[in-house]
């Protein structure tokens, strides 16, 4: 039996969000240690002492440019290709440009700080959009 026209693009289910999330971490943590290895290459084999800001400011950059190229060339990054899960824009449902893509990480870190109550939102959420979603005027679609 196929799919009901009825579940196409609606929210996904919030198991669906984390799996996809659970993937995107793998995916980021390949990104953050080539990353750390070009730091590494420049410092000729030097260690980052622990806790460096400007170490931690490039890799959440790195992280932005990795979520906000995916999002910005088509809506999905490879957790949410994986899960049938597309990120649109709220007013023109298509992919949103590097300005909502910032909003959205900045939110998406504070829902992470809140415990994770902003990503858990979207139970209770009459739209199932989680506080990023909210904050950034975008929202994620089953495909």
């Amino acid at each position: 039996m196929t799919q009901s026209n009825r579940d196409l693009g609606s929210a996904p289910s919030i198991l669906r969000l984390f799996g996809s999330i659970l993937y995107d971490i793998i995916a980021l943590t390949a990104i953050w240690f080539f990353a750390a290895l070009a730091v590494v290459i420049i410092r000729q084999g030097e260690a980052v002492g622990a806790g460096n800001s400007l170490f931690m400011a490039y890799l959440l950059a790195v992280a932005y440019a990795y979520f906000g190229f995916c999002w910005t060339r088509g809506g999905q990054t490879l957790g949410m290709k994986s899960w049938k899960i597309r990120l649109v824009d709220s007013e023109t449902n298509q992919s949103i440009g590097w300005a909502r893509a910032a909003t959205r990480c900045t939110a998406a870190l504070l829902s992470l700080g809140a415990v994770g109550i902003g990503f858990i939102w979207m139970v209770f959420d009459t739209d199932s959009r989680t506080w990023h979603d909210r904050m950034s005027g975008s929202h994620l679609l089953r495909e």
